[in-house]
């Protein structure tokens, strides 16, 4: 629900749903709440989440107004798959394109482990139970023929990924966050760890079978004791919002959002990928009709 602040008849207050503080939403989370919050018709603060399905729940439920997503995950929700099976939350409308989501598959260098089909027998972290994460590294073993029944899966968050890979529990785990992921740095300075790269036939057949998968390369040097470059999947972070959100306050939100893109850039290495040209490509659910009038205006073209 939008609460209208008592300082000013048409101040909107809003929450924006981030993720954990060891991701990428976060930090960008709170930058673009306080650019958002320049436009004297909006206050926006940003509240760390559980991260992409938890946040596609509560919006489309009216718990938040504005939340980040994954693409893919935007799209499970609406057409009603995996952890949305049965239940499409059809409410749900986008207001921009961000920043591509690396997926970091990392293990350690002594482990010996150089391809996904290696991870048999391995103690994996995979995500948080139901997260975008979790889907993703479903949807990357069945497209190359295996199952968590292949591999003893633990369901972990970024943080704890990290954690449990410093005390040895675990011999490799999925991170999908931009890049440079916080958790992977701070692990990368007390594990020797390396990175698992896709090759061009994998890539090709992950991409053929969910085309919200791009090609991205990780570039030497990122982490500590990771030179080479690493090719991985990618999924576009978005912003999104339901379709009881007033077409004027998602406008207002949007138009300051880019109009102060400098503050934004500065948060994160990954947040200098948000630009206005790119706000409407890769979006996996229909345009809020606010977001839409503000692109309209600027002349982006909106497919």
């Amino acid at each position: 629900m939008v609460v209208f602040m008592a300082t000013s008849a048409f101040a909107a207050s809003l929450s924006v749903a981030t993720g954990g503080t060891a991701g990428t939403y976060y930090p960008i989370g709170g930058a673009i709440a306080a650019a958002a919050s320049k436009n004297p018709n909006i206050r926006a603060s940003a509240e760390t989440s559980n991260a992409a399905t938890a946040n596609a729940n509560m919006v489309a439920t009216k718990e938040i107004e504005i939340a980040f997503c994954q693409a893919d995950v935007t799209a499970w929700a609406i057409n009603g798959e995996l952890m949305f099976e049965g239940r499409p939350l059809k409410n749900l409308r986008t207001i921009a394109a961000l920043y591509p989501e690396t997926v970091h598959v990392v293990v350690s260098k002594q482990s010996g482990i150089t391809h996904l089909l290696s991870l048999k027998d391995k103690r994996v972290g995979v995500g948080a139970p139901g997260s975008g994460t979790e889907g993703d590294a479903r949807a990357i073993f069945k497209t190359i023929g295996m199952t968590y029944d292949d591999m003893s899966v633990q369901f972990l968050n970024f943080g704890e990924v990290s954690s449990r890979f410093k005390d040895e529990q675990i011999d490799a785990g999925f991170v999908v966050a931009g890049v440079p992921a916080a958790a992977l740095m701070d692990l990368a300075t007390t594990k020797d760890i390396t990175l698992i790269n896709f090759d061009k036939a994998m890539m090709d057949a992950l991409i053929a079978a969910n085309p919200f998968f791009q090609a991205n390369v990780i570039p030497g040097g990122t982490y500590r004791g990771v030179d080479e470059d690493i090719t991985t999947p990618a999924v576009m972070a978005i912003l999104i919002t339901h379709d009881e959100m007033p077409e004027e306050v998602i406008y207002n939100f949007t138009k300051s959002m880019f109009e102060n893109l400098g503050d934004i850039h500065a948060s994160h290495a990954m947040a200098r990928n948000i630009t206005l040209e790119n706000a409407t490509k890769g979006l996996t659910a229909p345009l809020h009709p606010g977001a839409a009038k503000y692109y309209q205006e600027m002349g982006i073209p909106i497919d």
